[in-house]
């Protein structure tokens, strides 16, 4: 449900979305409490205008922020990929762990480097890593990156 506003348009998506969930949820019936919370969490994950307000903010945060893969590449033609399409289609494992004793979050990815450098990735994902390193302060938890076996964060 956060990425429903992307049905009005990619930009300012994280508001439009926020609106539309508060609407959707209200018609549900659910307490204008809870309502509020999700309206408000939906509405501060994009990482250009958006930071964890709340537990479920940050959860939302670190779940989307760690969405790439394989999966997400629709165009299968590899001659017109854009650099999100090339990220996406070199990532070919992504795990994202809880390991509660350690009280971290870990990224794991697997970029296939023929596909793709991993530079790249950082590219177009570094606002992203940094939105939840910050997501998971909040949390009082760790933010950790590993690609390709490498921890980096």
């Amino acid at each position: 449900m956060h990425d429903i506003g992307n049905c009005v348009n990619r930009t300012d998506h994280a508001h439009s979305g926020a609106i539309l969930a508060y609407n959707i949820l209200k018609d549900m019936g659910m307490e204008v409490e809870e309502r509020t919370e999700i309206m408000m969490a939906i509405g501060n994950h994009d990482e250009n205008t958006g930071t964890a307000i709340s537990d479920i903010s940050a959860a939302i945060i670190l779940a989307d922020k760690s969405d790439v893969h394989r999966d997400r590449v629709t165009n299968l033609n590899l001659s017109t990929f854009d650099i999100h399409d090339r990220v996406n289609y070199a990532v070919t494992n992504a795990d994202l762990k809880i390991d509660k004793e350690e009280r971290k979050v870990i990224l794991d990815l697997k970029i296939d480097t023929k596909l793709c450098p991993v530079l790249d990735y950082f590219e177009i994902f570094m606002d992203r890593t940094m939105m939840s390193k910050y997501a998971a302060k909040f949390l009082n938890i760790w933010f950790e990156l590993v690609i390709n076996g490498t921890k980096l964060l």
